[in-house]
Order: structure tokens, then C-alpha cells, then sequence
């Protein structure tokens, strides 16, 4: 049972979510906790919080990742000791583990880890003497190195509680995985563009995963994956009331539909770059691409043609990725021994740190053909609008539909892409409320579920 950061906000929040776990005792289950830190950005223990005070210390020295991951686990470890309590307050004898004390093995990929094996004997002992294991979820740890033979504390990225809790269920061989939120379960649409978007009483692990890969934060799509490997049933219940939720299934449970929901990402920047030299453009697409995973800069609805590459990322890694490639020189052999330059300018005019590194170019006698200037415009105030459309995505016609219906409500459309699942579009984030109705409305999503 994994209750997220706002079902663990309050007092009154953390008693709702121990009843519920105390009602699974009653029914006869053995739960196995897992929880988020408390709140939000902005409360006192939130992840964000925590990690925006070690970054405030000096804004010119970046804190080692390592140590990152050491302070944003914390608002976790205060969240687990926190629901313990609650639940001793209860009648209910509980422990809090950290990852590391579950037995959750993890890589090193500090701020991004992957499980790479868990070791549930802990676990196991505590449900065994009648105690609620409660855990941390978003953390895990290393195995021992040289330099820490106690291995080191990570965090799994973004939604990590959610891979925590499902990845417990498979080691643990559990009935079910319970995410609970906010929410009645995985809706059609955001109930905040779309106030009577139905739950979903049933999805499929690819569409629950595709939804949100899609911008959907109900759910992480690796705890959908973990799931779907391992084939637990999986649920989305509210931690407020006692709806029934939705249930995540393999695709041959799940009835079939065309559509499935409408979804939106956050704020997003468009960016186009002119690469006019065919010989040397899948070179340089691979550069910018390696260097974006090394940042952790995530790209969607990437467009492709002889001249061009374009692609959206998220609009808080925007100083990142201006300061990763202005200015950026690519050397290139080429086939008669000589060599070519390619400096990236981010933006239509030249920054002082793009012509400083082109004056010292050219004193070195790189300039002319041995020279060459790549240009990236940036378009800000970007959102992505999908229609996530298994049965639908392939048949002729739909992407005329969704192109319609939002140039009839004039909002324009500055890409579009599609995948096995869903169908997008990219336009201006003032326009995403609109559009997520209109196509809701469009596809007759209230009354089929």
C-alpha cells in the first residue's frame, strides 16, 4: 500500500491512510507500507524543498550528486517514521525501514538509481511477528565499493515511491500493489480542465505507462512496467474516500476501446536546429542527444528532416540545456584528413560566450568553410496535448480529427507526433485547458467507462 506525498500532508491525511491499512489487516491481508515525503514543494519536508535549501547554500557550487541524494531522502525517512507512529497511535505495532534497511539494491546512478535486486528478509521477519513494515519509498542502496563498504543512499527520479511499492510487490510475491492519491483512480482527463472526466475501472499496463509517460502523474510508468513483468495486480485508489479505484491489467483482461484518455505534460520549450550539412548531420544529432542524457534533460515529439532537428524538453531545464550548448564546438574529421567546427548559438543573436569562443577561433586560423555556425530558435510557453488511443492510433483519419477540432477552436499546432499509443501535439500551454476539453469532448470520453 504506497499513500503519495499529499495523502500524508496532515494529521487528518496520515489517520485516513492508517485506517486503510488497518482495514486490510481486518480483511485478513499482511500490509506492507510504503510512503512519500510529506507534502509539496514548499512544506518544510518535501523533496523539493530539501533539495532547493542544499542548492541555496552557494548557487555557484553545484552539491555533489551523492550528497543529493542523501538530503532529498530524508523528507521519505521523517514521512515513514511519522506513519509508523500513526499507526502505533492506532493500536498497531509498525516499523520504519529506510530502502536500504527493505533490502532495495540499487545501481549508482545517484538522483536517478535503478533497482537492480531486492532482499526482502527484513521484511519478511517483521510481517512474521505481526509489525507493519513502513518504508521509504524513492530510495534504495549501493552495493558495497572500495571507498563505502556499506554501500551509499540513492533516490530511483521523479515518482520513485510508486517503482518502490511495486517492486516490493514482486519480490514480496504480494496480492496486490495499492497506489493511493488524490484521485478516485486514472480519469479520462485532468479533473481540473475536465470536471466530470470519468475513472476508468480498468486499464491496461501500457496504457496506465503510456498516460504517463504522457504528462498523467497518477502513476509512474516504471512501477506500471515492474507490474506488468511480474504480473501483479496493480491499483489506483483515492486515499480519501472509499471508491473503488482503477485496476491495471495485461491487455487481454482489459475490454477493448479506442480510446482511453486525454492527457497534457507540463511547461515545455520548443527548440529547432538548422544543420544545412548532410554529411555531418547524424553526427551532430548524436552529439546533442548524448549530451542531453548526460544532463538528464528528457526530449519529447522529436522532428526530423534533411536540414533540421527539433525536439520539446521541460521548461525548468531551459538554462541548463542554453548553457550546455552556447557555445558548444563539435570538431569533425573529415574523409581528406582536414578537420571542420561546428559552434552551436542558441537563439537568433549571438551571446558574448558563443562570439568569444568564435573570436578565439578565428585567432587560431579556424574560420571560412573550416567554420560553420549552427543556429537553435527556441519557441517558450509550450505544452504537449496526447490523445492515448491504442485501438485507435493506426486507422486513418484520427489525426485529421484531433488537427480539426483544434484548428476550429484556433489553437495552433507547432508539431505533432505520434507512438504505438498515442497520438500529440504540441501547442501554447494558455491553450491546454481548451484543448484537453475539446478532445475529450470531441472523443466522447464521459459516458463509455
Amino acid at each position: 500500500m504506497k499513500f503519495g506525498g499529499t495523502s500524508v500532508d496532515s494529521q487528518d491525511h496520515r489517520l485516513l491512510a492508517a485506517r486503510k491499512v488497518l482495514q486490510a489487516i481486518e480483511n485478513g491481508y499482511r500490509p506492507v507500507v510504503v510512503v512519500s515525503a510529506i507534502g509539496r514543494r514548499g512544506a518544510p519536508y518535501a523533496t523539493d524543498t530539501l533539495r532547493d535549501f542544499l542548492r541555496a547554500i552557494d548557487n555557484t557550487v553545484p552539491p555533489q550528486p551523492r550528497e543529493t541524494d542523501l538530503m532529498m531522502a530524508c523528507g521519505e525517512i521523517i514521512s515513514t517514521v511519522v506513519m509508523a507512529q500513526t499507526l502505533r497511535a492506532l493500536g498497531h505495532s509498525a516499523v520504519a525501514l529506510t530502502g536500504g534497511h527493505a533490502g532495495i539494491v540499487t545501481d549508482n546512478e545517484f538522483g536517478a538509481a535503478r533497482i537492480l535486486e531486492i532482499h526482502p528478509d527484513a521484511i519478511r521477519r517483521c510481517l512474521e511477528r505481526g509489525l507493519v513494515p513502513v518504508v521509504a519509498g524513492f530510495q534504495g542502496i549501493t552495493r558495497p565499493d572500495a571507498i563505502y563498504p556499506y554501500g551509499s543512499l540513492t533516490t530511483l527520479g521523479r515518482g520513485g515511491s510508486d517503482t518502490t511499492a511495486a517492486a516490493l510487490g514482486a519480490a514480496l510475491k504480494a496480492d496486490a500493489v495499492e497506489i493511493y492519491t488524490d484521485v478516485d483512480g486514472v480519469k479520462t482527463a485532468d479533473p481540473d480542465f475536465v470536471k466530470d472526466a470519468p475513472t476508468l475501472s480498468e486499464i491496461t499496463y501500457s496504457e496506465v505507462a503510456e498516460i504517463a509517460h504522457q504528462g498523467a502523474r497518477v502513476l509512474h510508468p516504471r512501477a506500471a512496467e515492474v507490474a506488468m513483468d511480474y504480473d501483479i495486480p496493480l491499483w489506483v485508489k483515492s486515499a480519501f474516500n472509499d471508491a473503488p479505484g482503477t485496476q491495471v491489467k495485461k491487455a487481454d483482461q482489459v475490454a477493448s476501446r479506442r480510446v482511453t484518455g486525454i492527457t497534457h505534460t507540463g511547461k515545455l520549450i520548443y527548440t529547432n536546429l538548422h544543420i544545412p550539412y548532410p554529411e555531418h548531420k547524424a553526427h551532430l544529432e548524436l552529439e546533442i542527444y548524448r549530451l542531453m542524457g548526460q544532463a538528464r534533460v528528457n526530449i519529447h515529439v522529436i522532428s526530423l528532416d534533411e536540414q533540421n532537428i527539433g525536439f520539446a524538453f521541460p521548461r525548468e531545464h531551459h538554462q541548463a540545456v542554453r548553457a550546455l550548448f552556447d557555445g558548444l564546438l563539435v570538431p569533425i574529421e573529415q574523409s581528406d584528413g582536414g578537420r571542420v567546427f561546428y559552434l552551436f548559438q542558441m537563439g537568433e543573436q549571438m551571446s558574448e560566450t558563443c562570439a568569444t569562443q568564435r573570436r578565439m577561433l578565428e585567432k587560431a586560423g579556424i574560420s571560412g568553410e573550416s567554420l560553420r555556425v549552427l543556429t537553435a530558435t527556441f519557441v517558450e510557453g509550450c505544452t504537449m496535448v496526447s490523445v492515448i488511443a491504442h485501438g485507435y492510433s493506426r486507422e486513418a483519419g484520427v489525426f485529421a480529427t484531433i488537427l480539426q477540432t483544434l484548428s476550429e477552436a484556433n489553437i495552433p499546432v507547432w508539431q505533432s507526433a505520434d507512438s504505438e499509443l498515442s497520438l500529440s501535439c504540441i501547442i501554447p500551454e494558455s491553450e491546454v485547458g481548451r484543448a484537453v476539453k475539446l478532445l475529450h469532448d470531441r472523443f466522447a470520453l464521459y459516458s463509455a467507462y
